[in-house]
């Protein structure tokens, strides 16, 4: 039996959401997390919190899903931040400047 390589949890709050992602974001699983985080912004949700404490593994895969829907949030006044990254992925945040718009 294999094991799903990524598990994504909501937990709602009035307009916030907590999406807690547990496992590896890759080209694989990223299209998972752009579907959790598009239907956020489809449910009217105006404050996304992600958090990565059980995220082992991010690439730039997961990098862009998460820049893509920081700039539609954007656009609809929705935040969406980032919080605790492993160290891996704070170091692509940092290597890409993308921590000073996610984090």
């Amino acid at each position: 039996m294999t094991l799903p390589q990524l598990n994504i949890y909501r937990h709602d709050r009035g307009a916030r959401a907590l999406i807690t992602l547990a496992g590896k974001i890759d080209a694989v699983t990223a299209p998972q997390v752009r579907s959790a985080l598009e239907r956020c912004l489809d449910d009217g949700i105006i404050t996304i919190d992600v958090d990565l404490t059980t995220v082992g593994l991010c690439d730039t895969s997961g990098l862009r899903v998460f820049l893509d829907a920081s700039r539609h949030a954007a656009e609809t006044h929705t935040f969406l931040r980032l919080h605790y990254p492993s160290p891996q992925t704070a170091r692509l945040l940092m290597d890409t400047g993308s921590d000073r718009v996610l984090l």
